[in-house]
């Protein structure tokens, strides 16, 4: 769409699909991205994951001058210089984080303190982002961590990061001002979480946003939403009153459970409200702890951990009690199931294998099968429901509605203005309001 104006917003990928979501709005001598992901297709078994394979199979876009140099890997003949440059995370899940140790170090990286926090734990083994071939693994690039509704200046370009509810904590919303006018980035978001009014003050804040980019995971799939039976629970509170109706249900039974870990806040909640006592993995412990300030029992999970400073001696349990406990404890299970008692429950929260695309799923649930151990799903969308999103662009009002981050942005409208379904690489320019 050939606009007037002299800012550009460039979909370089997470278009038509869920994930790999980079997108670049430029003005002047200025420009910034977001977010830094990659696509998820394990079906390729590629050789390797460096920069020339993941652009040749469209992983990852082309981008001029924004990986590491030490690639080599081979601008356009065209490719503009910036002066100004900077990378903005809306959240750790890895189809928005996955790459950003080859980020060229000199350029800035930002995401709320808390984004910065997970990903640091997350990798702290070096196998939960791609790792720099460059460096000595365990690595992860340093990322500059803000404070909610904090303002970073690029340039000419103005970006708030503004936190918004999500099942990644830490998640956050980009409001981009330029001369040019506001684009509000949505990241992924949702209003049925226990922070639902973080998104709404986003909302309210991105008020007749010039152009608003925003995702549609939930109306990916429009025969789920009329089938009950693929429905996920509704709300993170209804999550929390599902385990607590589990425990109750079963005083003598080994119960164990896992969920993401970028979910701290769902882990929190259940930590607050469960009947029995709940023993998280050291390594979520710290996490929880380092986030809430909050004290948890926990247990080494890996034989090979070290001792972790963070957490409190004396709440440490042993992983043998608990393997052998029936009724005192809910615990974190992470690895060695096939140690689990027979006949026990697990309850799986967005946990990995993450479901039937994973490569893991399958195995995993046959080697719970295989010792009668209960598997029961109880899970809850981190994406808005579509009347969500419906309600979410009611509130803004945007005068350009630009879906993404779906696989039918279509089924997503503006009643306020107009609606672009870019291609990828397309090139938006936002019309100048005094033009």
């Amino acid at each position: 769409m050939d606009l007037k104006g002299n800012t550009t917003v460039t979909f370089h990928a997470g278009i038509l699909t869920i994930g790999g979501t980079v997108i670049e709005v430029a003005y002047g001598n200025s420009h910034i991205f977001f977010d830094f992901g990659t696509e998820y297709r394990p079906h390729l078994k590629l050789n390797d994951e460096l920069v020339p394979t993941l652009v040749e199979h469209q992983l990852i876009p082309h981008l001029d001058n924004v990986y590491d140099k030490r690639f080599n890997y081979a601008n356009r003949p065209d490719a503009k210089t910036f002066e100004n440059t900077a990378v903005f995370l809306s959240h750790v899940h890895l189809d928005h984080s996955r790459m950003v140790n080859y980020l060229d170090p000199s350029i800035p990286l930002y995401a709320l303190k808390e984004t910065k926090m997970i990903l640091n734990s997350l990798n702290r083994h070096g196998k939960f982002i791609l790792p720099s071939p460059f460096e000595q693994n365990p690595f992860t690039r340093d990322i500059i961590g803000l404070d909610d509704n904090q303002v970073v200046r690029v340039g000419d370009i103005e970006v708030t990061v503004m936190p918004v509810d999500h099942d990644a904590y830490g998640a956050c919303a980009l409001l981009i001002r330029t001369p040019d006018g506001l684009i509000t980035y949505t990241g992924d978001l949702r209003l049925h979480g226990y922070e639902a009014d973080k998104s709404i003050a986003m909302a309210q804040a991105a008020k007749h946003s010039d152009m608003l980019i925003m995702e549609g995971v939930s109306i990916s799939w429009p025969e789920r939403l009329t089938d009950p039976k693929e429905k996920d629970i509704q709300t993170e509170e209804a999550v929390i009153d599902c385990f607590v109706e589990q425990i109750n249900q079963y005083p003598n039974r080994q119960i164990t459970f896992n969920g993401y870990p970028a979910n701290v806040l769902r882990f929190k909640k259940i930590v607050e409200r469960s009947p029995r006592q709940v023993v998280l993995e050291a390594n979520m412990a710290a996490l929880v702890k380092e986030i809430f300030q909050m004290d948890v029992p926990y247990y080494y999970a890996y034989t090979q951990e070290p001792k972790n400073e963070m957490l409190n001696p004396t709440l440490e349990i042993s992983h043998d009690t608990l393997l052998h406990d029936t009724s005192a404890y809910v615990w974190q299970a992470v690895n060695q199931f096939d140690k689990l008692q027979e006949g026990s429950l697990y309850l799986h929260s967005n946990a990995q294998p993450l479901g039937d695309f994973d490569p893991g799923w399958q195995p995993f649930l046959d080697l719970l099968e295989s010792k009668n151990i209960e598997f029961v799903r109880v899970s809850c969308s981190g994406h808005a429901w579509p009347e969500d999103l419906n309600r979410i662009i009611d509130m803004i009002e945007p005068k350009l509605l630009v879906p993404i981050h779906t696989l039918h942005p279509e089924n997503l409208h503006n009643p306020y203005g107009e609606r672009i379904l870019p291609s990828r690489g397309e090139i938006i320019v936002l019309a100048n309001k005094g033009e």
